[in-house]
């Protein structure tokens, strides 16, 4: 097989021995490496789709890389599993300005996404830390969220066709530059979110935006989560449309973020309970800044916040953001870390944070508890370090954290996806009905369970009964 996989993609598209395949393990877990029988770099769709025909013929698992920068597990794999690393595949192929729409391949970076949209003077909203690393067709599959989604929406928002090959090699092509096509089912649903267990998508279109022509950013302290929550509809109602970034962090997380060793300038002093960073893209940067200066000096007279600076200058808002950008290195400060990135209403969220931080204190292996978000979504994480991997405390942890989901209609997973880590959670989130039918689509699909198996949720040999 190994020799047939080799015909198909060349010679030096393929790594099955020594060192070098140890580059493609996970990006922040260099400690975990690669497993694989081979690793092959397809660099079109066609041969996408030969190496999965080839692969259903011989019953063969397979397992696909993009940017290798997800967190519940989607990219790992065991030796006897075939990875499918789209890398190569990452040409940006057209930007279309009359239909202001791109089409790109599923192993195009994020940022190089971003940036050539930019150059046209057209704008690409999805943003978050990892965008210099993650692929395309990754952010699709698991319908990646980010700093801007309460605004713009998920990645779903912006895709308006793509392309997959199913897992017996076939390929389904729907790159449409349309926004309206109510011509039966949106195939394309099945693949956005599905984190590769129904098909892996090779090339996508996405919807562009003409590009801001002004950004203004202010950070601001606040003494209440209720506050936290007046704020936002406070600024909602008075920029007309322009606010684009609402972000949450508490206090010990900007603590953390703010102070050495961390190299981050504190914008504001460390002593409130939480902190907010604010975004408006708007149309014209003088009025767009003067329109949030005057809302944030309102509301200080509102004593709706205790305080408050404005990003005077690039630098400023370059560092603002970096802040809640980079918070990802707080997980360095731990041996072991949890991330948890978790759903609940606006209104409930700074109860149940508290709640869990309380208990969370109580567990003598727990070391640090960061909480952080995009509240205006109602989607929160958490890193949280400790001091073992056992098992018994991954769970003790998880069972703190995702304690009341089912009891506020929340989710497990706001955008980073279930994987293979959190499929053991996923009833805290859907019903039985909901995850037959998900069973019912895998085994309809991919009834040989080859492609990313285990993800989700566990293939059945025979359709379930709904």
């Amino acid at each position: 097989m190994l020799n047939e996989l080799q015909a198909i993609v060349g010679d030096k598209n393929i790594l099955h021995s020594g060192k070098e395949k140890e580059r493609f393990t996970h990006i922040w877990k260099t400690d975990q490496p690669l497993e694989a029988l081979a690793i092959v770099f397809p660099t079109s769709t066609e041969e996408v789709a030969a190496v999965m025909k080839l692969c259903h013929s011989k019953n063969q698992e397979v397992v696909v890389h993009g940017g290798l920068t997800n967190l519940v597990g989607g990219t790992g794999s065991q030796p006897h599993q075939v990875v499918i690393s789209l890398e190569k595949m990452n040409r940006i192929e057209e930007i279309d300005t009359q239909s202001r729409t791109m089409t790109v391949e599923a192993g195009t970076i994020l940022e190089h996404a971003i940036d050539a949209a930019a150059e046209k003077d057209l704008f690409l909203p999805l943003s978050f830390g990892a965008k210099g690393s993650a692929h395309v067709g990754g952010i699709v599959s698991t319908n990646a969220g980010g700093l801007r989604v309460f605004r713009y929406g998920m990645t779903r928002q912006m895709v308006l066709g793509l392309e997959a090959v199913l897992p017996d090699g076939t390929i389904i092509t729907s790159l449409k530059k349309i926004i309206k096509d109510n011509s039966g089912y949106d195939l394309k649903q099945l693949f956005i979110g599905a984190e590769g267990t129904l098909g892996i998508v090779t090339r996508v279109n996405f919807r562009l935006l003409e590009k801001p022509s002004s950004r203004s950013s202010a950070i601001v302290a606040l003494s209440e989560y209720k506050n936290v929550v007046a704020l936002l509809k406070f600024l909602e109602k008075g920029l007309g449309g322009t606010l684009s970034g609402f972000e949450l962090m508490w206090q010990r997380t900007y603590q953390a973020m703010t102070q050495p060793p961390s190299t981050y300038s504190p914008p504001l002093p460390s002593s409130y309970p939480y902190y907010v960073f604010v975004e408006s893209l708007g149309s014209n940067r003088q009025t767009d800044f003067e329109q949030l200066t005057l809302l944030i000096e309102d509301a200080l007279e509102k004593e709706i916040i205790l305080d408050g600076v404005m990003a005077q200058t690039e630098r400023e808002l370059q560092n603002i953001w970096r802040i809640r950008e980079d918070v990802s290195v707080l997980a360095d400060q731990s041996p072991y870390d949890q991330h948890f990135d978790i759903s609940l209403p606006i209104g409930v969220i700074g109860q149940e944070v508290n709640h869990a931080i309380e208990a969370l204190e109580k567990l003598p292996f727990v070391s640090s508890i960061f909480p952080f978000g995009h509240v205006a979504d109602g989607n929160i994480h958490f890193i949280i370090g400790k001091k073992d991997q056992s098992k018994e405390i991954i769970e003790a942890i998880n069972s703190i954290i995702y304690a009341n989901l089912k009891k506020n209609n929340g989710s497990v997973s706001a955008e980073h996806g279930i994987g293979l880590d959190k499929k053991a959670y996923l009833s805290t989130s859907r019903n039985a009905t909901e995850i037959r039918l998900m069973q019912l689509l895998k085994a309809t699909i991919d009834p040989k369970n080859i492609l990313n198996p285990g993800r989700i949720v566990d293939s059945s040999t025979s359709p379930p009964v709904l």
